[in-house]
Formats: structure tokens, sequence, C-alpha cells
């Protein structure tokens, strides 16, 4: 019996990285994607302890790379297509100081990126057994759950790919493709802060066990770590 693969982009630090290890410990074949594997150490270590470890480079703005690593997987399936790479951007750049070309750099990666992702890969995903996407996106991405501003240009980044997953949830259904977003928690990683409230092992674990289990009844929904549903 063939192994289930999945395709992780930005598997070289925090959660991608935890991710990478916890599905390859669990005999999945990982795809770990990141824009330079050459100085990815902590990658090729766990690469040289898990033999179903594959690092592949994939800067996630270059679209022709990214065709390309799709033509050279060629008909390998992917069951689960993971968008984890993304970007904060300037956190102080508050109202009056907010700058259109960060602005439009942090859109780039964290909202146009994840679907052409997913337009590049959208056949290994269906071809395969459990058939599922999903975007690491973030609470700060939830409309309703606002209620203290600032952040616009993170904020909005979020917001557009939580759309971008909702309306994969309905153009892909007559795939049998299931398209989740997610929210990882306030992690302890570069992004989040040492003071933030659970660590990368606890946010990757419930992150698996969703990504592990989900099916078409998920499908478009906006969960957190553990579950639970995040309102729009």
């Amino acid at each position: 019996m063939t192994s289930p693969t999945i395709l992780i982009t930005g598997a070289n630090r925090g959660i991608g990285l935890e991710l990478t290890g916890q599905f390859a410990a669990d005999g999945w074949a990982v795809l770990a994607c990141c824009r330079d594997p050459v100085q990815a150490q902590a990658l090729q270590a766990l690469a040289g302890q898990y033999s179903s470890i594959e690092i592949h480079p994939l800067e996630m703005t270059d679209y022709e790379q990214m065709a390309a690593l799709s033509e050279q997987l060629g008909e390998r399936t992917i069951d689960v297509l993971l968008s984890n790479a993304g970007i904060y951007g300037p956190r102080d750049l508050g109202f009056g100081d907010v700058d259109a070309t960060e602005w439009r750099r942090v859109l780039e990666v964290n909202s146009i990126s994840p679907m052409m992702l997913v337009q590049a890969f959208v056949e290994q995903v269906a071809a395969s057994e459990h058939k599922l996407v999903a975007v690491v996106s973030s609470k700060m991405g939830s409309i309703a759950d606002n209620g203290s501003g600032g952040s616009y240009i993170y904020r909005s980044s979020k917001t557009t790919v939580n759309q971008v997953v909702k309306c994969l949830s309905i153009d892909l259904a007559p795939r049998d493709i299931s398209v989740l977003t997610l929210h990882p928690g306030w992690v302890q990683t570069d992004m989040g802060g040492s003071s933030a409230e659970i660590s990368v092992t606890e946010s990757a674990g419930g992150l698996k066990r969703i990504l592990q289990s989900a099916g078409l009844a998920q499908s478009g929904q906006f969960l957190e770590y553990d579950g639970k549903p995040i309102p729009w």
C-alpha cells in the first residue's frame, strides 16, 4: 500500500517544519517546500532522519517554478496540499502610515500565491485518495472577530485568502476536493513571538488531526487548530 502524501510550503521553520516532522513520523510521504533548501538546516536534518521527506525549492511568488515542480511530480498524487508559507509584513504601519508597496507584497504572498498553488497542483490532488486542500490563515482575517482594528495589511491579506478558500470549496466540490482554511492559534514561532499562547508542537498536532480526518463535510469551513469553527 502506498503511503499518503502531503505537500507543505514554508516547511523550513515554525509550523511547517513541525508538521513535516509529525507527518513523516506518522508514515506519510512529505514534499517539503521552501525558498532555499541549502540554508534550511533544520529541515535537512529532518530529511536525514526520515527518508520519506523530499525537499523541493519553491519560492511562493515564482509561479514558473511552481508550474515546473508540478510538471516534475507528474502523475504523483498529493493527498493533502497545504499552503502554509506566509508573511506578516511591517507591524508598525497604522492608519495614516500604511504603505501601498508593502501591502501589495503581503497580498501577493498570503492571498494570491495560495490560489496559484492550488491551480498548479489540482490534478495531483484530484487523483489522490484524500483530496484535501488547506490554507493556513489567521483569526485576524475574521471580520466578525475584529474588535481592535489596525493591522490593515496582514488582516486584509488573510480575509482575502479566506474568500479564496470559500470559492475553491464550491468550485472544486464537483471533483470531490475538500478545501479548508485553518487558524493555527497564537503560536510560539518567529512570527508569533515568545509570549504566544501555545507551542509549535501543540498547534501542529491539532492541525495534523484536522488534515488527516477532514473531508467534504468540512469543506468551506474556517477552523481553529483544535477543530472549533471560526466566524468569517
